[in-house]
């Protein structure tokens, strides 16, 4: 009985750990700054295969480790190697055209807050300029420091983890 237990235990954790290693895995939303397209406590699948087989698209939200920090971070690619990228007074302006954004929230829309205004700037390759969409609830390329205190723009393309992907049976 104690054997074939080991063998069932050996057999799910082969199958399992490639998995979550390489293909796919759970993952929570712990912070407001996607809201409203994602709320806290969230249950969504981080799909890394994708990734393997071409970059992340603009507008598509994907999962990295913090250029500036120890934490694993989700938010929306917004700029691509390549692109240039603008705030203007909350508003992004992509290549020279204003973008219409229906998924970003300002819930301080009267304040003028640090990464309102930016660049323009051109995102290096192997880069990618990243917002969550309540924009002012939001720690990202608008806002984040080194330790140094000097500005940090961009996610490199080694940091990232995945595209975010919602459960089918949880929408």
């Amino acid at each position: 009985m104690f054997l074939r237990l080991l063998r069932l235990t050996a057999i799910a954790a082969a199958v399992v750990l490639p998995v979550r290693s390489w293909i796919a895995e759970p993952i929570v939303i712990a912070s407001g700054s996607m809201e409203p397209t994602l709320s806290i406590g969230t249950l969504l699948i981080l799909d890394k295969w994708t990734l393997r087989a071409r970059p992340p698209r603009r507008g598509e939200v994907v999962s990295f480790r913090s250029p500036v920090g120890d934490e694993d971070m989700v938010k929306r690619v917004i700029a691509v190697p390549g692109d240039q990228i603008e705030l203007r007074g909350k508003k992004v302006v992509l290549n020279g055209a204003a973008q219409d954004e229906d998924y970003a929230v300002h819930r301080r829309e009267n304040e003028t807050l640090e990464g309102d205004d930016l660049g323009p700037m051109t995102v290096p390759a192997d880069s990618y300029f990243m917002l969550g969409d309540n924009r002012d609830e939001s720690d990202d390329s608008s806002v984040w420091r080194a330790s140094s205190g000097a500005r940090v723009y961009f996610v490199s393309k080694q940091a990232l983890q995945g595209i975010v992907r919602r459960l089918p049976w949880a929408e």
